[in-house]
């Protein structure tokens, strides 16, 4: 497996591109905008894409997902239904902002203990409410890698106060389904730089070992 960040938007988001280097198969995971950028990517790393995940459905994560996979004509899985009123609010929601943006439906949604596979790579799918009640982290346990969206950031964690939001969820979804994957795993957040859940425990001001003792 293979991976690497292009950031995308205004809010600088991090758009994920990965691959299974045995079929060169791809997905991006949250394409929130800039799609000649992401094409661009996906040209120069030699790859093909065969479909879109979704983290959560805010602006900046999923804004321009359905016009890829129109364009493209690929699936989009995820987010969890839960979110199902922030995607049907993008259209507005891009007005408001002064970002391009449009309303899909997923070709699947998903739910806790699903899998999704690109090329021959199975990502477990985990529910982790709290910044949106439907968001999801992609997980690739022989690579020790997490795609977490806006869950967890390195020395930080989503924000709680959207509409549905829940700081308590928020909690104890990195403390009971992160956590346990295992301090060695790599994450990339939906900004700013990678981290490890190891250093987050060590260091994370909100869920820290420490900071929750």
């Amino acid at each position: 497996m293979k991976a690497a960040i292009i950031p995308v938007t205004p809010l600088q988001q991090n758009c994920s591109l990965i691959w299974c280097t045995k079929t060169m198969k791809a997905a991006l995971v949250d394409p929130g905008g800039d799609l000649d950028l992401l094409k661009e990517g996906v040209a120069k790393a030699g790859v093909t894409l065969e479909k879109i995940l979704i983290t959560h459905g805010h602006l900046d994560h999923c804004g321009q997902a359905g016009m890829l996979a129109d364009e493209l004509g690929l699936p989009i899985e995820g987010p969890h239904e839960d979110d199902r009123f922030w995607i049907d609010q993008l259209d507005s929601d891009g007005a408001r902002f002064g970002m391009t943006a449009a309303s899909f439906e997923p070709t699947r949604w998903l739910e806790h203990g699903d899998t999704v596979k690109v090329g021959e790579l199975t990502l477990d799918v985990i529910h982790c409410p709290g910044h949106t009640p439907g968001h999801v982290v992609f997980f690739h346990e022989p690579s020790r890698f997490a795609i977490v969206g806006d869950v967890l950031f390195q020395g930080s964690i989503g924000r709680t106060d959207f509409p549905r939001g829940n700081h308590q969820d928020l909690i104890d979804a990195i403390t009971q389904r992160l956590w346990p994957l295992g301090e060695d795993v790599m994450f990339i957040p939906g900004h700013g730089p990678t981290s490890t859940f190891g250093r987050e425990r060590k260091t994370n001001a909100f869920v820290s070992d420490q900071a929750l003792s």
